[in-house]
């Protein structure tokens, strides 16, 4: 606990994968400090478009979303890549997670995020909005 400056023996046995990451380095030597967890819930919504025809990277979305969601971003998954058998066009389907560690989010204010990245990624990445 002193090593690491955890405040609570509890958090040894946490299967929480927040909890978990943070202790994977190169070498044992690697100094970590621990960052500590929110308590608040998250809140989840997912984000599904065309891909331009021209180049995409994943990437540039995993940026564009950090740089207007900040640190209420927790996570952010591609959950699922869809090729349309006719059109070939591909879908991919994203999960981003929203968590404020001091204090719960509300819907709403998740909701103008969201949308604002949803605003983004057609403008700057070119995607086909299935939202």
């Amino acid at each position: 606990m002193i090593l690491y400056d955890i405040p609570d023996i509890r958090l040894f046995w946490s299967e929480d994968e927040r909890f978990l990451k943070q202790f994977i380095g190169p070498h044992i030597w690697q100094k970590i400090k621990f960052q500590p967890l929110s308590r608040y819930p998250p809140l989840i919504n997912d984000i599904s478009f065309w891909l331009p025809s021209e180049a995409y990277s994943q990437n540039d979305f995993y940026d564009l979303v950090r740089t207007i969601g900040g640190d209420l971003i927790e996570k952010v998954v591609l959950l699922d890549e869809f090729s349309h058998p006719m059109t070939k066009k591909v879908s991919h389907c994203y999960r981003i997670i929203y968590r404020h560690p001091e204090r719960t989010l509300t819907q709403d204010e998740v909701h103008r995020i969201h949308q604002a990245i949803e605003e983004s990624a057609v403008r700057e990445l070119g995607v086909e909005g299935r939202f």
